[in-house]
């Protein structure tokens, strides 16, 4: 089963603790910190769209892309709900298209993690370039090394709702740098019986050393990376670190690299 299948519909029940409020004020803050004013943005990996949604509200231009059906169903669902104009696009980030260039890319909740080969992940990054109007901003987020290692482990986890509840168990692979967790999903059903279904997910750590050599491969200038929601430089325990980068050149390389991903197939 792919990834995000069955926990798309019970996502926001699980995810519910999460403040995007302040997700959405830290990126203010860096547009702010960065003397940025976007106007079209895209959400790369959008999930249910909860963080796309509230910047439409604010009245920012927006366009939501994510490889999962089911996460952008959801998403679709609330914003009609809402009264919400957002592009929802199924794509994988790995190949996505847009029709022009647009301000500002986020890609937020460790998206990225989610692409475990570096040549794949220099992809995405020159994707990004070619989309970015010239000074355009790319905001994204990683999962650490650390938060993989010592806070997810080896380590099982459970939570309950009153009509789901999953049990996670997490497995680091210190050797490859890979994240695995397989989960099994209880959701009520309307005749009152549980029905169980199972996803497996794999995330890779990234030095950061790694993230800056792509995204000057890419042609994106780094521009700040910070300790998440702070102006903090990273720590040894940072369980989640924030990139800043611009748009400086375009180099071509997305080209070379769509052709060799396409020989490879």
């Amino acid at each position: 089963m792919e990834a995000y299948e069955a926990f798309a519909s019970i996502y926001d029940a699980f995810m519910e603790e999460i403040d995007y409020d302040m997700w959405v004020a830290y990126l203010h803050k860096i547009w702010e910190k960065e003397c940025f004013q976007p106007k079209l943005i895209v959400d790369l990996g959008c999930g249910t769209g909860n963080v796309t949604q509230i910047l439409a509200k604010q009245g920012y231009h927006m366009i939501g892309i994510d490889f999962s059906e089911d996460m952008l169903a959801e998403a679709k669902k609330k914003a009609e709900t809402e009264n919400l104009n957002i592009l929802y696009i199924l794509q994988d980030m790995r190949e996505f298209e847009l029709y022009g260039t647009v301000n500002c890319i986020i890609s937020l909740c460790d998206s990225l993690n989610y692409i475990t080969e570096e040549e794949e992940l220099l992809q995405v990054f020159c994707l990004v370039n070619n989309y970015l109007h010239p000074k355009g901003l790319f905001i994204f987020d990683l999962n650490t090394e650390y938060k993989f290692k010592e806070i997810l482990a080896q380590n099982s986890f459970s939570e309950t709702k009153e009509d789901s509840a999953y049990i996670w168990e997490n497995y680091y692979d210190e050797q490859e740098n890979i994240n695995e967790y397989y989960v099994n999903f209880f959701i009520k059903q309307k005749d009152g019986k549980y029905e169980r279904k199972e996803e497996y997910h794999y995330q890779k750590a990234y030095d950061i050393s790694i993230i800056k050599r792509l995204l000057e491969q890419s042609g994106l200038q780094l521009s700040a990376i910070y300790d998440a929601y702070t102006f903090e430089p990273p720590r040894k325990d940072s369980q989640r670190i924030y990139f800043v980068a611009r748009e400086v050149q375009k180099t071509g390389n997305c080209d070379v690299l769509q052709e060799e991903m396409e020989h490879e197939r």
